[in-house]
């Protein structure tokens, strides 16, 4: 496929946005992300503002580790690319605590910026809260620029918003 990326006991694959490892690999990110946000904003304004249209959809992969010989491949790590508007937005990153550390959420940014390029957008965009501190040390490690909360997470003032720009600025006005 496409967006297939390996390292030695890491691989990327494309995959469909219901695909069983996909839709395992997002419910533990909401067992896991949602509680933290409980008491901020009811649970149905951010369903709304944090929810995924499948045809909205422009990518999603899943990262495995390699299992041993005897083993299948484990799926420890989770991506979206969905269209918002006019830029693709970064949804649903996630990686299994047991795996977190050892490169999968770079092996998973590398393989959504490469699949935001080959779309011909200058920039990647994304929106994660405030009490995901390790998320937001990752992006912007990652070379991610804070902007303005865009839509739809007016709902949700504690967002912090980030886009990539993979274009020089002069450069931007030509490509919209």
């Amino acid at each position: 496929m496409a967006h297939d990326i390996k390292t030695s006991s890491l691989h990327v694959r494309e995959v469909s946005w219901s695909h069983p490892d996909a839709e395992a690999l997002r419910g533990e990110m909401a067992a896991e992300v949602g509680p933290r946000y409980s008491d901020r904003v009811s649970t149905t304004d951010r369903a709304a503002a944090n929810s995924v249209d499948p045809q909205s959809v422009h990518l999603t992969v899943v990262a495995y580790a390699d299992g041993s010989e005897a083993e299948e491949p484990q799926a420890v790590g989770h991506a979206t690319l969905r269209w918002n508007g006019a830029d693709l937005e970064l949804k649903r990153m996630y990686v299994r605590p047991s795996h977190r550390g050892s490169g999968v959420s770079t092996l998973l940014l590398d393989a959504v910026e490469d699949a935001a390029k080959q779309a011909g957008r200058p920039r990647l965009i994304l929106q994660t809260g405030d009490r995901q501190p390790d998320a937001v040390r990752l992006y912007e490690k990652s070379g991610y620029s804070r902007i303005p909360i865009f839509s739809p997470y007016e709902v949700m003032p504690f967002s912090n918003c980030f886009e990539k720009v993979f274009v020089q600025p002069r450069d931007r006005a030509r490509l919209r």
